[in-house]
């Protein structure tokens, strides 16, 4: 591998009811009841150690469902005017790179069932870190041009723009 070229292997699976993006929750708030596994490659099974004590985790995954084609604007899904890509959560990117903070509802061996999940069934994993609110959430925050509602955020699903 080249220094300018980056590659990572998957160290596992998500697993959701999901076949395709159509009709699932945009993110996790979406809906969190809906539950999913992320089963590890036996190789990395240790690493779930001590995970349990956390109530949350951050999963970092491949968009392996959405087009290959970025786009440095994009739509996004709670908003009809284009938006640049970097101040977006959509899956079209340079990178297709996703992020999702979900709720530990229990580990065995090699696989976290989770609650609040929102990705495509046989999502591959890149890596799995502990939510901790100290540092994953700043006191003082601004969110530039989203200006959706809880309520809009909870009902909006998947649609076209996702493929």
């Amino acid at each position: 591998m080249s220094e300018d070229h980056l590659g990572y292997e998957p160290i596992g699976v998500i697993r959701t009811a999901f076949e395709s993006p159509e009709g699932m929750p945009i993110q996790p708030v979406g809906d969190a009841a809906v539950e999913g596994t992320v089963e590890l490659e036996e190789a990395y099974a240790d690493g779930l150690r001590d995970l349990d004590g956390f109530t949350h985790c951050i999963l970092l995954y491949h968009f392996h469902a959405s087009d290959d084609a970025a786009s440095m604007e994009v739509e996004p899904f709670l908003n009809d005017e284009k938006r640049g890509v970097f101040a977006t959560r959509a899956p079209q990117r340079p990178n297709p790179i996703g992020l999702s903070v979900v709720e530990i509802e229990s580990i065995t061996d090699q696989t976290v069932t989770v609650n609040g999940i929102d990705v495509v069934d046989q999502t591959p994993l890149l890596d799995i870190k502990p939510f901790v609110p100290e540092f994953d959430v700043p006191a003082d925050v601004d969110t530039g041009w989203l200006t959706a509602s809880e309520s809009t955020i909870h009902s909006k699903e998947a649609d076209e723009r996702f493929l």
